[in-house]
């Protein structure tokens, strides 16, 4: 029993935001069901017997309705969405502390704007980020599952950060588990993300859900050909089912109808490709079997897992009927914290004394997600709150500072931020101060002017760090406290306008702040006490001084931010702010100065052209010491061209990488735009893959691999490497040169860009080359190095298929351009599809899955969803090193590469993982295989 365990190691277990609190009916509150539907208007019970409640009570918000394609399902007929605002839009639920849910949110976008732009914006549940919902298909539904412990009597979940289009939502359900289902030990720090749930052998694409799961759970039918469902299913796998009643003895587990269905291995294997929503990082996960064949006495089935392409990583043997102590019993082996990829990949191989293939019914992973807990003066603002409770400025839901904060706060940034304002004039407010505002020890400035608050001032001496202090226009009474000369970093105190008697605390005249208590007729200061007050004020005169002061300030600051403005606009072609690798101004470093004369010279008079493009025409040519050079005339003497030219000219001779084509001078004369390049002798990839060349085209895998990787570490090179950020714009095969040992150089930076430092990114007029331009840099003309991520993802799928980037034959009807084609391909698991004849099969299946869906993730629709080129660049090394050992053991040597690969595979996600960060505060210790 102990051995089988070892084989499931990889299988753990709008000024104010929206405020709904909404009464259900009794049949909902019995089965612990809440079923919103988004911008409905009355309820109803849908087909499968599920009530539905409009929230149509919420007074924020707009609601659209929509009409899509096969979609009849009426809570998926309206939505609701709000402003693409810096505001946060939060649905408030009852809940039972203590009490585990499943809360589920659903948005079809259905093109309800009108716009064709899909939306992109964040989910939060209180402080926590969920998820960000990227909408990439106007008629498809995207969900997000979540299980939690519930903390208190009431949870948020909150829209924001709209990045493009507007927010919205479809449904939110609620689902109520019973007894310790889905418990973790790790549930007070971490929720559950819920990222597969699949029933294998299902009879049909429909999921299984209520009535037959209790709980709602939706389990996806593996057939469904999705991103981030199951493809390229091994030849030989059937499914089975029957009708006999499974055994499971608990009410947490898949329902007898999941149970029922399985998949088998007649020809001995199980191989799937598992694309996992929200990973790489720490899962719980499951997998769930039950013997469900009629084995004689001398048949047997027993298993274990392998890796596609790897050697056997475990020798443990799993027996279903065995661990479950009979047929038609259910078996579930888990672990409750495992590290997993992206991608997962795995295999069932049946034993050598096995009768049977191996078999699977179902399985569940579930990403862990940090929970933040959010500002500490939560319940210092709850005080604040419950004074003026019917205000509508109250009704905020969700965390005081995150994701954002309410719309009268500002907060510090950090990780558990502390509320440093209150923005409160002019609300109305009555009766004394709260109590519970002196308790926000981190606060900065206090504006509470303009109101009707009365009675005293109070201590503040509970907020040391309180610096500005607006009172005034109130009806505040009693005496101007003492305490405030301890608040050490006061420097502004504003209590004019109220009925304050007494007199002016004197350590309060004597402090270095701007003070102004005017308008209360009986405060008077006892004395004149020399001070170093910036302005003291307490008569008309002392409001001119004051007045005075602020516009004399104001000018000055005025004329320093202008001459500042004018100074950062006068940038020249050369950069403020230079890259790490960039010198002094040494002549030696820089681009040399040809003549026309000497230019004519080396390529006798532009004899040989070797190049042309958009830009212009290139030449061969060689200098007078015999160095070989190539030379680009650059047809475009416009303004544009020239400042392309001096773009090129700038960052070229002041960077340089080993995988970036050496800039050697250039020639500005006669009105001629000349670059002087090293030559490359092997000239574009794009030639290799699909040009036309004297020695034919003969590029194998992985030489392809050591190209991608050369082009990337010149791409690192400028996105890691320079201070600020280069951005290429303008990556494509023809702009990546090969030299006499097919070493791989990035070329062609006249149309670059420099980021600007502690922006995200750049606005900038739309550049590049159609197939290589990242979409979303083109609809919002926001240039970012992610962009360059997408034209390099791009690449890798030419590298792939030796394909163009845009084909009007090469790609069927239904696809214009390489994504499109590749995506569809891989996506179902039809990876031989795109793979280049060319290539035969001298290649490891293993490292080219591993570079198509890297490639998959850089030409996401949205810059945020795209790895980094570092990430990318890790990628393609394990990928080499995956193809150097099948090339070894292609060779024969398999039983040495055996032993070198039977390493550390206790941990499938190392597979992928080697390089992700380890954020979970979970001790590793505890992750062990667990049979539930």
């Amino acid at each position: 029993m102990e051995t089988n365990l070892l084989f499931f190691l990889f299988f753990p277990s709008l000024p104010l935001s929206l405020f709904l609190l909404l009464p259900f009916s009794s049949s909902q509150i019995m089965q612990g069901f809440v079923s919103l539907d988004c911008g409905g208007s009355e309820s109803f019970t849908d087909d499968i017997g599920l009530d539905w409640t409009p929230d149509n009570k919420l007074t924020y918000g707009e609601i659209s309705t929509i009409s899509v394609v096969n979609e009849t399902r009426k809570q998926y007929t309206t939505l609701r969405h709000f402003p693409a605002d810096s505001r946060k839009y939060c649905y408030t639920l009852d809940v039972i502390s203590r009490t585990r849910y499943l809360l589920r949110a659903s948005f079809l976008y259905g093109n309800f704007d009108n716009n064709n732009v899909y939306p992109k914006f964040d989910i939060s549940v209180g402080a926590t980020h969920w998820s960000t919902i990227v909408i990439s298909d106007a008629n498809i539904i995207e969900m997000r599952e979540l299980i939690f412990l519930a903390s208190s009597s009431t949870v948020s979940v909150c829209l924001s950060n709209a990045t493009t289009g507007q927010p919205f939502i479809s449904t939110l359900e609620l689902r109520q588990f019973n007894g310790s289902i889905y418990y973790t030990q790790f549930e007070q720090q971490f929720y559950l993300s819920v990222s597969a749930r699949i029933n294998f052998g299902a009879e049909t694409d429909a999921p299984i859900r209520y009535p037959d799961d209790p709980f709602d759970r939706i389990w996806e039918s593996d057939s469904v050909k999705k991103a981030n469902y199951l493809v390229d299913v091994a030849v030989g796998t059937e499914k089975v089912s029957t009708n006999v009643p499974i055994l499971v003895n608990r009410d947490d587990v898949p329902p007898v109808k999941v149970m029922q269905t399985a998949v088998v291995g007649t020809n001995g294997s199980l191989t799937y490709r598992l694309n996992l929503d929200g990973f790489p990082g720490n899962a719980w996960a499951v997998t769930y079997f039950a013997e469900i064949e009629d084995l004689s006495p001398n048949e047997s089935r027993k298993f274990r897992l392998v890796l596609p392409g790897q050697p056997e990583i475990s020798k443990a043997i799993v027996n279903i009927e065995e661990n479950a102590f009979g047929k038609y019993r259910l078996y579930e082996p888990g672990f409750t914290n495992l590290s997993l990829p992206f991608v997962l990949s795995f295999k069932f191989a049946k034993t050598p004394d096995s009768s049977k293939g191996p078999l699977v019914n179902a399985m569940e992973i579930n990403k862990y997600l940090e929970k933040n807990d959010g500002s500490p003066d939560v319940e210092a603002i709850s005080g604040v709150l419950s004074h003026y409770s019917s205000a509508n400025w109250t009704q905020e839901g969700g965390d005081p500072c995150l994701p954002v904060p309410w719309s009268w706060i500002r907060c510090s940034s950090d990780p558990q931020p502390r509320i440093i304002s209150i923005l409160l004039s002019g609300k109305n407010l009555t009766g004394n101060i709260p109590s519970d505002i002196t308790k926000l020890v981190g606060l900065v400035e206090l504006w509470l002017d303009g109101n009707m608050l009365t009675g005293p001032i109070p201590d503040f001496t509970g907020c040391m760090d309180l610096k500005i202090i607006h009172l005034e226009n109130n009806q505040f009474n009693g005496v101007l406290p003492a305490s405030l000369a301890n608040l050490p970093s006061l420097r502004e105190l504003y209590v004019q306008n109220n009925m304050l008697s007494g007199e002016v605390p004197p350590h309060l005249l004597s402090k270095d702040l701007i003070l102004n208590y005017s308008g209360n007729t009986n405060l008077h200061k006892q004395s004149r006490i020399k001070s170093h007050m910036y302005i003291i004020i307490g008569s008309a005169v002392g409001a001119s001084v004051l007045l005075l002061a602020t516009v004399i300030s104001c000018l000055v600051i005025h004329k320093g931010k202008r001459r500042y403005y004018e100074k950062d606009h006068i940038v020249s072609a050369v950069p403020t702010q230079r890259p790490d690798s960039w010198k002094s101004d040494d002549p030696a470093e820089a681009a040399h100065c040809f003549s026309l004369a000497e230019i004519e010279t080396a390529t006798n008079n532009f004899e040989k052209r070797i190049g042309s493009g958009g830009f212009g025409i290139v030449y061969y040519g060689k200098l007078k010491e015999g160095k070989e050079i190539a030379v680009k005339v650059l047809r475009n003497n416009s303004y544009q061209g020239k400042r392309e030219f001096s773009n090129e000219v700038t960052l070229l001779s002041r960077i340089h990488h080993r995988n970036l084509v050496q800039l050697i001078g250039y020639c500005r004369e006669e009105e001629n735009s000349i670059l002087v390049y090293e030559f490359m002798h092997n000239g574009t990839l794009k030639e290799h893959l699909y040009g036309t060349l004297e020695h034919g085209r003969s590029i194998n895998w992985i030489k392809r691999l050591e190209i991608a990787e050369d082009a990337a570490k010149g791409i690192e090179y400028l996105h890691t490497g320079c201070v600020p950020v280069v951005i290429h714009r303008d990556l494509k095969t023809s702009n990546i040169l090969l030299d006499r040992q097919m070493r791989a150089k990035v070329s062609d930076f006249g149309l670059s860009k420099l980021a600007v430092d502690g922006v995200s990114h750049v606005s900038s007029i739309v550049r590049g080359t159609v197939g290589y331009l990242d979409p979303e840099y083109y609809i919002s003309q926001q240039l970012t190095d992610k962009s360059d991520v997408y034209s390099f993802g791009v690449i890798l799928l030419e590298l792939i298929s030796g394909q163009e980037a845009i084909s009007n034959e090469s790609f069927g009807l239904h696809c214009r351009n390489i994504v499109q084609w590749a995506k569809l391909h891989i996506e179902s698991g039809d990876i031989q599809g795109i793979i280049d004849p060319l290539l035969g099969s001298n290649y490891d299946l293993q490292s080219m899955w591993k570079i198509a869906e890297k490639a998959l993730m850089c030409v996401q629709p949205h810059g945020d969803m795209r790895p980094s080129i570092s990430e990318v660049l890790k990628e393609i090394q394990d990928a080499i090193s995956i193809e150097k050992e099948a090339e070894t053991l292609r060779e024969g040597n398999s039983d040495e590469a055996s032993r070198n690969s039977f390493q550390s595979s206790m941990n499938i996600g190392s597979m992928d993982l080697g390089r992700a960060e380890s954020f979970l505060s979970i001790d590793e210790s505890i992750a062990q295989p667990t049979a539930r």
